[in-house]
């Protein structure tokens, strides 16, 4: 790894892991990087954070570094907003759905290494008292076990179960029912009023009565798993569709003679969409053509990873389904994708070279449409003076060298990696 120096009122520091109240408020310089602002991109620049939250941003020998931590990279670096990845079921083991504290512990202590700092904790379609379990223990940790140098669970993506069995992908047919608003405000409440997003097939929701409740309630609304075509897709929208899940991916395709949902989604304005980009979900060239449809204010990227990202090749468990991971993909037996082993990096460095973009023409999907949808501009999603110290450190290949979450450092690349 890159050699880099720390120093704290001019002596070295050589615990770059903070976990104490007292060493997390020592004000931290990052210094002699290209600092990715809204404004744009800032040349031998630097910032500062302290008690969690950036509070400045300038030249490199600009800012005020009395009694600071000063940390001066001997390579080129990119500093990025911290990634959000508003479709994550699971990684190293953990899945939402095991409902222990332990698997969303796992989860939000491993996902920094991808420069992930928040995320959707994601469920999936099962019976109704798994989904219970996986609700009350992701309200329950929201609220209570956020940890520092984790990455922030900023809520949940209810993943199912009001799907379309005829696009249900690798989520059980057999526990699918038709979207419900008394089901949705009895899930709602074990969940604190922590769930977030809630992808469903607007085409079997009566009336639109649940789409319309979600965006009365400023829940987003996905279309995803549908068969709906595209006249059920203009008027899901209107009744308050604002999102679609995998774009490409558990949904009616493109037609020359019915849009379908893909359709949908290019010619739909207010929809924007996920991108699962490892190559394997959709080819190069079609996450290319959704760039040039909606452009990268309208695209996030996601990783709908599960539980055997970061582990060995072999078979593992998705909503009580056996998956066969090999090196690159996770499969069903019967050969349907079951989520990715993606990381959010991984996916960023892609993009860029699927749609031949720079990073920063493509940041805004990593992080600020994020943001943005989930309503938390304020806080997260960009580097800004005020906004949480949630920061990511990229090499010249784009690998990730730091992520803070908070103003925590929760990954250090080792010199082996």
């Amino acid at each position: 790894m890159e050699k880099k120096r720390a120093q704290i009122g001019g002596k070295r520091a050589e615990n770059r892991f903070f976990t104490s109240r007292e060493e997390t408020e020592v004000k931290t310089i990052l210094q002699g990087v290209r600092v990715y602002t809204e404004q744009g991109i800032l040349e031998d620049g630097a910032l500062a954070f302290e008690h969690g939250q950036i509070v400045a941003i300038g030249q490199t020998g600009q800012l005020d570094a009395t009694g600071a931590r000063v940390i001066t990279f001997d390579e080129p670096m990119h500093v990025v907003p911290g990634m959000i990845d508003v479709h994550i079921h699971g990684a190293d083991g953990a899945d939402a759905m095991d409902a222990t504290t332990d698997a969303l512990d796992t989860m939000s202590r491993r996902v920094p290494e991808e420069g992930t700092t928040s995320f959707l904790a994601t469920t999936m379609t099962m019976g109704q008292a798994a989904i219970d379990a996986a609700l009350t223990n992701a309200g329950n940790y929201i609220e209570h076990a956020q940890k520092p140098g984790h990455a922030e669970i900023l809520g949940i993506h209810l993943e199912g179960p009001f799907l379309n069995a005829k696009r249900c992908g690798a989520q059980p047919s057999e526990h699918m029912i038709v979207p419900n608003v008394d089901r949705f405000k009895a899930w709602q409440t074990l969940a604190k009023n922590h769930i977030r997003l809630v992808t469903l097939a607007p085409e079997l929701d009566e009336e639109y009565k649940l789409t319309s409740y979600l965006k009365s309630n400023n829940v987003i609304a996905s279309i995803g798993h549908s068969d709906a075509d595209y006249s059920e897709v203009e008027a899901a929208v209107a009744h308050g569709v604002t999102h679609a899940t995998h774009l490409y991916n558990g949904m009616k395709g493109l037609h020359h003679r019915e849009p379908g949902v893909v359709g949908g989604v290019y010619l739909q304005d207010d929809l924007t969409a996920e991108l699962i980009v490892d190559g394997i979900h959709s080819r190069p060239e079609m996450i290319d053509l959704a760039y040039r449809m909606k452009g990268p204010k309208k695209l996030v990227l996601i990783t709908d990873s599960m539980r055997a990202k970061y582990l060995t090749q072999g078979e593992y468990d998705l909503g009580g389904q056996k998956v066969v991971v090999t090196e690159d993909r996770a499969e069903l037996e019967n050969g349907a994708l079951a989520g990715s082993i993606l990381k959010m990096v991984d996916g960023l460095r892609n993009v860029m070279t699927f749609t031949q973009s720079s990073l920063a023409e493509v940041l805004p999907m990593t992080a600020y449409n994020q943001a943005k949808e989930l309503g938390v501009l304020s806080r997260k999603g960009s580097l800004a003076i005020g906004k949480d110290a949630d920061i990511v450190v990229l090499n010249e290949h784009f690998d990730v060298v730091e992520t803070y979450c908070r103003g925590v450092l929760g990954y250090a690349r080792k010199e082996e990696d």
